[in-house]
């Protein structure tokens, strides 16, 4: 990116670029930071989306972790995103990479009455360990991880994040965990109750979640 920015007129070194993408929550597509990734004694499952045809609600669930810049450090966010009709059906935001949060938006979309026949998710920590493995066995769902470093393989996660990120997470700039919280939780109901999707015919998620 410096080199790029250099070869454009732009007088920048590489402190200065580490510290605009830091600050833009931007990060480069390779496997994340090692305290992210499974230890040895976690528990890995195969990829099991590819060429999978989605046609219904909760077959497939997805789920992620992305950072929330704030005015000082980060939070973190893990959303459950139904696949076939992209409804947000549990979100959470901490302030550590902790597994808790992580589990309790599973428990929070296990309450609604819904579950998935699959639920797919990255080789993180959070996913691969026992605390959140067990919870999906003992519920009889099928346990999906894309590949390491293979972000395409949850694309449609990543692309919530890019709709979260540039609709409402950069322009509002949070200073405080209390107006992050206002800000997703009004941001999630506006996404599943309000923004069409040319995906879904020009329908919300909720139209197609719940009416399909």
């Amino acid at each position: 990116m410096t080199n790029k920015l250099r070869k454009m007129g732009e007088e920048v070194n590489k402190k200065r670029v580490l510290r605009l993408m830091k600050s833009m929550g931007l990060v480069t597509m390779y496997p994340k930071p090692r305290f992210n990734a499974a230890s040895k004694e976690d528990y890995k499952y195969p990829y099991l989306l590819r060429n999978l045809e989605i046609t219904k609600p909760n077959q497939v669930w997805g789920t992620d972790i992305t950072y929330i810049p704030m005015a000082t450090g980060y939070l973190y966010l893990v959303a459950i995103l139904d696949l076939f009709s992209r409804y947000v059906v549990s979100w959470v935001l901490s302030n550590n990479m902790e597994v808790d949060f992580c589990i309790l938006a599973l428990e929070n979309a296990l309450k609604t009455g819904f579950k998935p026949k699959i639920i797919n998710s990255d080789q993180g920590v959070q996913f691969t360990s026992k605390a959140w493995t067990s919870i999906l066995k003992q519920e009889g769902v099928e346990i999906s991880m894309s590949g390491k470093g293979r972000c395409w393989d949850n694309i449609f996660v990543e692309r919530l994040w890019r709709s979260v990120k540039y609709e409402e997470v950069y322009p509002k700039e949070y200073a405080t965990t209390i107006e992050a919280e206002q800000g997703l939780s009004w941001y999630f109901n506006f996404y599943n109750l309000e923004r069409i999707h040319t995906s879904l015919g020009l329908k919300v998620p909720k139209e197609v979640y719940f009416v399909h």
